[in-house]
């Protein structure tokens, strides 16, 4: 029997409103659902016979109750998901343009995630974590945590390396999730330092870092110790360099429509990470990657419906 990957995943999970137009009309109705980059990514990573537990923390509520069981459904292992016993899930809503393009709002001040350094059970979440074949992370688990449990996370990183896994990391820039960029970069920096794989978007990359091309993010990342960087540029594809290799470009697959992008750079990376983390080698799990993020910009929501997308001709 084929050993299944061993992925953790750590991060923030929050409730979704999505399928609301560009213009809010109050009244409308919109669909319930859940998302956050990280459990993104999980639910990906799963739904291609990953082992993936996910270490979060979540309220002692209803809502919370029921993400849980969603999770167990599709096949995460919860025994990490740690319960604060005064705060609740953070909600976001999602607003799609007629090109599909979103923006969000927010409501996570007082997220549940937040706390997650500060509960019981959270040095046995990264004892487990620290056994992992993967770990994966991003930029705004960062940016909800106070300095000392970014530092913890960072001894997490070394850990799984020492034990001979690998370590992911996607920078994910959200401006309003620091005090300025400067901040931003230095945690993305000093994290850099423990990655194997990056995954940052190009226009994140242009906001943090303006006037550098292609090339020139690449090398900055693997300037600070990373071996292999993917930069996602959306409709243009991606751009990878590994090593001492040239840096290559996978166009992106064309998605059959274009509903809603959120989600797209998560589905992405668990498309990536999963073929990784099963042994295939980076050019073929860059395409499984690229085909992923065309099936899930053709749903609503952060997370697309339960089905494997379909081949799809360049």
């Amino acid at each position: 029997m084929t050993r299944r990957p061993h992925i953790a995943v750590i991060g923030e999970a929050m409730l979704e409103l999505s399928g609301a137009g560009e213009t809010v009309v109050l009244g409308e109705t919109v669909r319930l659902g859940q998302g956050g980059d990280t459990l993104n990514t999980a639910i990906g990573l799963a739904r291609q016979s990953c082992r993936v537990d996910y270490i979060t923390a979540l309220g002692t509520d209803a809502w919370s109750d029921a993400m849980v069981a969603a999770w167990r459904d599709e096949g995460l292992g919860t025994e990490h998901v740690l319960r604060h016993p005064d705060r609740r899930p953070g909600l976001y809503a999602i607003r799609t343009d007629t090109a599909g393009e979103r923006s969000f709002d927010y409501w996570r001040d007082q997220s549940a995630a937040r706390d997650l350094f500060s509960l019981p059970g959270i040095a046995t979440a990264l004892a487990a974590a620290g056994q992992a074949d993967w770990l994966y992370l991003s930029g705004i688990t960062l940016s909800i945590l106070p300095s000392d449990a970014r530092q913890r996370l960072i001894a997490l990183a070394k850990d799984v390396r020492a034990g001979g896994g690998k370590v992911a990391f996607d920078p994910n820039y959200r401006p309003a999730g620091w005090p300025g960029p400067d901040a931003a970069q230095a945690a993305f920096d000093a994290f850099a330092a423990v990655t194997d794989v990056a995954l940052p978007t190009r226009s994140d990359e242009d906001l943090l870092h303006p006037g550098l091309e292609t090339t020139g993010h690449l090398a900055r990342w693997q300037a600070l110790g990373v071996e292999t960087v993917i930069l996602k540029d959306g409709p243009e594809g991606c751009h990878a360099v590994s090593g001492g290799a040239s840096p290559t470009h996978i166009p992106a697959f064309p998605p059959q429509r274009v509903v809603d992008t959120t989600g797209a750079g998560d589905a992405f990376n668990a498309g990536l990470l999963g073929a990784l983390a099963s042994g295939t080698p980076l050019e073929t799990a860059l395409g499984a990657a690229c085909r992923r993020a065309s099936h899930a910009i053709a749903h609503h929501g952060a997370i697309p419906p339960r089905t494997e997308p379909s081949p799809v001709s360049r």
